[in-house]
């Protein structure tokens, strides 16, 4: 690979990470900037913090097969740029939001614009060989899992100093990112290569309409969306439970993010391939289910601060699960469909990432204002332990 096409590919593992960075960063700042914003209660604020998360879900789920086709019609290099100038706006936008609405625009912003994976993806198969293909896409992969580590971790940091600090950081970070990639980003597309866009592709739900003819497939998609269900529990109430529960901070609060985040990369970079040699994927996903719904379940009942150690561990040995499934829905395509295997698993995270978020922040609402009897904000947790015992016994019928 030559020395301009290592620095295109660098400027593409970059762009990601700050994708997944993006995410991190605001999963422990959001909360709190929402209950400024609003002058709520942790409680209160809760319903709030779950639209938001779930606003951002839904406009990536429906963008992003969208920006695939558009940079098959123009070519990747304009749509990934456009990505970074759009999240370098909603940092901007967050860093100044005024009030609530704000807070809206700029999530919507960033939904979009991130939902840049297929053109990214589609660039590093354009430049590299199908030998490096692999090594490349697995970059993709720790290049998340990186990011997703250090986002919370330097959220909650800077968080703690001023809440909007994050967000001017990562604005400045993502605007640095663009000027790198105006110069070293080549078209990789060239026009003979070029395809007009049509609503079939561009269609989010279109890889579903598959899924109800194999009922196998049925309970793997279903087994897959209960472990999005446990992300979107602690991703919408995790910090405004340890806020509610200890009076923990959001520096804290991210170093619990970005603890499961690194504990989930060990899970699967080390542990998960000793496991599946060993006892295979169905077995490992069973494990893992059962792991995490322990996990989950300590954390609905953590009457502590160490408490969180062990629910900590639990939900990161839950990670076993996630490419045991995957591996699973692979095996039942043939060769020439892997796309559409892979597919309806994107399809299914999508959709739970939109409905989670705001079904758990709205389990913490009603189980911390006595809208029913009785007080109990592990709530949220609870309902993805159950969610994760549910997708073990699915696998079990596999």
């Amino acid at each position: 690979m030559s020395q301009q096409r290592r620095a295109s590919v660098a400027f593409v593992l970059v762009t990601l990470g700050l994708d997944a960075i993006g995410v991190g960063i605001i999963a422990p700042i959001v909360p709190g900037l929402v209950r400024q914003l609003t002058h709520l209660p942790p409680e209160r604020a809760a319903p709030w913090v779950g639209a938001l998360i779930a606003a951002y879900a839904g406009v990536q789920f429906l963008a992003a097969p969208i920006l695939g086709e558009l940079s098959d019609r123009f070519g990747r290099r304009p749509i990934i740029l456009t990505s970074v100038f759009g999240l370098g706006c909603d940092y901007v936008f967050l860093t100044f939001a005024p009030n609530l609405w704000w807070l809206f625009a700029g999530r919507l912003i960033a939904g979009a614009t991130s939902a840049n994976v297929p053109a990214a993806t589609a660039y590093i198969a354009d430049v590299s060989r199908p030998e490096d293909r692999s090594r490349l896409f697995g970059l993709i992969g720790a290049t998340f899992g990186a990011g997703f580590v250090i986002g919370p971790a330097l959220g909650g940091f800077l968080g703690g100093f001023d809440l909007r600090l994050p967000f001017t950081v990562a604005a400045g970070l993502s605007f640095i990112n663009l000027c790198f990639g105006f110069f070293v980003l080549p078209e990789s597309l060239a026009e003979e290569r070029r395809r007009p866009i049509t609503w079939a592709r561009a269609n989010p739900f279109g890889f579903l309409l598959g899924v109800v003819r194999d009922r196998a497939l049925v309970r793997l998609a279903v087994a897959w969306s209960c472990t999005w269900i446990g992300l979107g529990a602690v991703q919408s109430s995790l910090v405004l439970f340890t806020g509610y529960r200890f009076g923990w901070g959001s520096l804290l609060s991210g170093f619990v993010l970005a603890g499961v985040g690194l504990s989930q990369a060990v899970v699967e970079g080390f542990l998960l391939r000793h496991v599946t040699g060993r006892i295979g994927d169905r077995s490992t996903a069973i494990v893992g289910y059962l792991c995490g719904a322990l996990g989950y379940g300590v954390l609905a009942i953590a009457f502590a601060g160490w408490t969180m150690i062990p629910a900590v561990a639990l939900i990161a040995l839950g990670g076993l699960a996630t490419p045991s499934v995957r591996a699973m829905v692979s095996s039942r395509g043939a060769v020439n469909s892997q796309g559409e295997m892979q597919g309806v698993l994107s399809a299914v995270e999508g959709l739970t990432a939109i409905v989670a978020p705001m079904l758990t922040a709205d389990l913490f609402y009603a189980f911390t204002t006595h809208l029913v009897p009785v007080v109990f904000p592990g709530a949220p947790f609870l309902f993805a332990a159950g969610s994760a015992l549910l997708a073990g016994v699915l696998m079990r019928q596999l």
